[in-house]
């Protein structure tokens, strides 16, 4: 019995269906068709063969959903913002919130420097010319500049992009209350206030104060032992919590993954280009990042660093 010519509309939606998912795997696994595989394929060659063009053109939008499994987090490490050091890549990281509109945003504590208040500085050379007002001005300033992206979006977008924000302190901001503590006669001129964080939405968490989103603790540092020293490692801070925790404060990287839970512990690295001296030749050859949590839920998550020279390629 001869085979029956398929009409040239039913030819023309297989082509359709290779150029809007790309093959005919994904469009099966897309839902868009019930057809086998080899079915399409040889719709696609006869279709080819006759000269018949698609009716979907490359030109419009391909058809997907955008579908978010669990939480997005997006966690800023230490940027240590201070008068005369570049600051672009926070406009960057604020180009890749617009871009990715992770579900919280963390910044891990030290976006100030306060190299004013440093007490290992005081008496040295470095320390002549170093003003607070300048130190305050610097970080806010970073901070304007991470939210621009944002609030230029959000001036015109019809659905507005606001995400949770979580601001723990770090010991360099609480360079404040450590300088008043030595200083009371300054006690109500300094304080945190003059950091304004609360102006741009974040909500503000006590240093060495954790907090948890998700099943994630987050805080600048955690602590191990009777004198509250810092822990020394990833694999250390697991042990310690015995859940997901992510930490700033050091300038490497470090992660743990517990092997049955995979509960995962973080150091989280640094987020600015700016070398310091005191790191040297071979601590300043760190990695510069932030960190994004993909499908957070009960403290699991896919972790994903993305490098500050990469932002500055993709979202400058």
């Amino acid at each position: 019995m001869p085979n029956i010519p398929l009409p040239d509309s039913v030819l023309i939606e297989a082509l359709d269906l290779i150029e809007e998912y790309g093959n005919a795997n994904a469009a099966i696994k897309a839902g868009a068709t019930k057809l086998p595989r080899g079915t399409i394929r040889n719709r696609v060659q006869i279709a080819r063969l006759k000269g018949l063009k698609p009716s979907f053109s490359k030109e419009q939008k391909r058809v997907y959903t955008k579908q978010r499994l669990g939480k997005m987090h997006l966690v800023i490490p230490d940027t240590q913002c201070k008068p005369g050091v570049n600051l672009d890549h926070l406009e960057h990281i604020g180009n890749f919130i617009v871009d990715k509109k992770p579900d919280n945003i963390i910044m891990i504590g030290d976006w100030w420097d306060m190299p004013s208040l440093s007490s290992y500085d005081r008496g040295k050379l470095a320390f002549e010319g170093r003003r607070y007002v300048d130190d305050i001005k610097a970080g806010r300033g970073g901070m304007e500049r991470l939210h621009k992206p944002i609030d230029d979006y959000n001036r015109t977008a019809r659905e507005k992009y606001d995400p949770e924000k979580d601001f723990t302190m770090g010991n360099h901001e609480q360079r404040i209350i450590r300088f008043v503590d030595e200083n009371p006669e300054l006690a109500g001129k300094l304080d945190y206030g003059d950091m304004g964080i609360q102006d741009w939405g974040w909500k503000v968490h006590d240093f060495l104060k954790p907090i948890e989103r998700d099943g994630v603790l987050y805080c600048h540092y955690f602590t191990s032992g009777v004198r509250g020293n810092p822990v020394s490692s990833a694999a250390a801070l697991l042990r310690e919590r015995q859940q997901s925790a992510i930490m700033g404060h050091v300038q490497t990287t470090d992660i743990a993954v517990h092997k049955k839970t995979q509960q995962t512990a973080i150091f989280c690295g640094i987020c600015y280009t700016h070398n310091e001296a005191y790191l040297g030749y071979q601590g300043n050859t760190t990695k510069r990042q932030i960190l994004v949590l993909h499908e957070v839920e009960g403290g699991i998550f896919d972790m994903m660093f993305v490098s500050l020279k990469f932002l500055a390629k993709a979202y400058s």
